[in-house]
């Protein structure tokens, strides 16, 4: 029997206690959460900080999909980054001690994206165009403006780690 693939989280309808101008953004994080999980099941934890052809590798993706919502949610609140967050930005690319699984690098992941979600059930769609300052530089932005983003930077590297798990598991199986 073949099984049904749900439809993507967009077409679900919307999400229970979440601004309607903010649907947009809990659909792509929620849609990149469940592509996450279902593209890393059984991806082979020796090959995570593989770089194909020179390309960011899987260890990279996965810590960067959770520090830049970390990061663009805490602009968003109108916070500088903290020092654990500056460390994390310094070392993304890098194996975590005691986090070398793929498998553990996505729950981490998941978690980021439930906090990021909670932010966004609680946030004023009156405060969607304040303006919030971006790193050391204070670039502007707005709160919209860091929210969408956050989203479609997310979706962007999860169709890069889409990719390089492919390239990945592929040449595992034809033994390259």
């Amino acid at each position: 029997m073949v099984q049904q693939k749900k439809p993507e989280v967009w077409q679900r309808g919307p999400i229970d206690n979440m601004p309607a101008l903010l649907q947009p953004v809990a659909h792509a994080l929620l849609q990149a959460r469940e592509e996450v999980n279902e593209m890393v099941e059984g991806f082979p934890d020796g090959k995570l900080w593989q770089k194909p052809a020179g390309v960011a590798s899987t260890g990279f993706h996965l810590q960067h999909l959770t520090g830049v919502l970390d990061r663009l949610f805490t602009y968003a609140k109108g916070e500088s980054l903290n020092e654990e967050q500056l460390k994390a930005l310094s070392v993304e690319g890098e194996a975590l001690e005691g986090k070398k699984r793929a498998t553990e690098l996505v729950e981490l992941f998941n978690a980021q994206v439930d906090k990021a979600i909670n932010q966004l059930s609680v946030t004023s769609e009156q405060s969607l165009t304040e303006v919030r300052m971006v790193g050391r530089a204070k670039i502007p932005s707005t709160v919209i403006g860091l929210l969408f983003h956050a989203a479609e930077h997310t979706m962007r590297h999860v169709g890069q780690l889409y990719v390089t798990i492919k390239v990945i598991k592929d040449s595992v199986k034809t033994g390259l």
